[in-house]
């Protein structure tokens, strides 16, 4: 992954210069004025943001406060930089044909990008038109109800994080009910959207087989998962969470193994998904 420095940039595309024509984006059509928002950085990534090579922008904000969070540093939308619409899309033209050769796209995340929900909205519109990208939205889906139909509709694959099937276990790792994620996947399956489910995998936390199996048998029953991420719960962000002095309650906690990791990728493919 290549780390790429959160800076102003002209607005510029492969075609050439920007020309304002007015409010042509849903975001600009709803405000009259131009969008910006709190943006934490951004990243050129490969694999874990959605297929092929990602432009991946972080926004900062987000209501979740997740026991096993490696970006602690984005809950607070303050923390972030405000940057206008027009700078992160002239960042990401200059990596236009590199991600487009690799198959690749552009990925909005967080922290929780539907904290901004117009802000996410413009940048979702122009990468995908103006830009020709492919479009992803990470979420957690506990805001889904701020994700417009316009949103949705210029955004290609959702990035699903379902952290919980038991509701207590959900609160507890979250800090926020399980219920508005549940309700935003079912929406998403109305609208026949695809959508990647991601589940970390956390020894003593979420890996009771009984919720695993319900997660599972959720995101199978919703017709429109494509594919299924079980991510190996890691401790590489506990030095921020230090610098934030903030305690780090999974300390003790350690990474799964292999085999607990493919017992429960096997739940998930015994209900006909395609899990990784």
């Amino acid at each position: 992954m290549t780390s790429l420095a959160l800076g102003p940039a002209g607005p510029v595309t492969p075609a050439g210069p920007v020309t304002s024509v007015g409010p042509v984006t849903p975001a600009a059509a709803a405000t009259q004025r131009p969008s910006a928002g709190s943006v934490h950085s951004w990243d050129l990534s490969t694999g874990v943001d959605g297929p092929g090579t990602r432009f991946v922008t972080f926004l900062s904000g987000c209501p979740l406060t997740c026991l096993y969070c490696h970006n602690p540093d984005t809950w607070r939308m303050r923390s972030g930089r405000r940057t206008s619409a027009d700078d992160v899309i002239a960042e990401a033209a200059k990596y236009v044909r590199f991600i487009s050769a690799s198959g690749g796209g552009a990925t909005v995340s967080g922290g929780e990008p539907l904290l901004q929900p117009v802000f996410t909205g413009e940048l979702l519109h122009r990468m995908k038109h103006e830009l020709g990208l492919h479009t992803a939205l990470d979420t957690s889906g506990f805001l889904g109800v701020r994700a417009t139909d316009a949103l949705l509709r210029d955004t290609d694959l959702v990035l699903l994080d379902i952290k919980s099937w038991d509701p207590d276990t959900y609160k507890k790792v979250t800090g926020r009910p399980l219920r508005p994620t549940l309700d935003f996947a079912r929406r998403l399956a109305d609208l026949g959207q695809e959508v990647h489910v991601r589940f970390v995998l956390v020894p003593g936390l979420t890996d009771d087989p009984a919720n695993v199996e319900g997660v599972a048998a959720f995101a199978a029953g919703l017709g429109n998962v494509s594919r299924v991420d079980i991510l190996p719960f890691h401790k590489l962000g506990e030095a921020k969470w230090q610098a934030l002095a903030k305690p780090f309650t999974l300390h003790e906690t350690p990474s799964p193994t292999p085999d607990q990791v493919a017992v429960a990728r096997e739940v998930f493919l015994s209900h006909g998904l395609h899990a990784v």
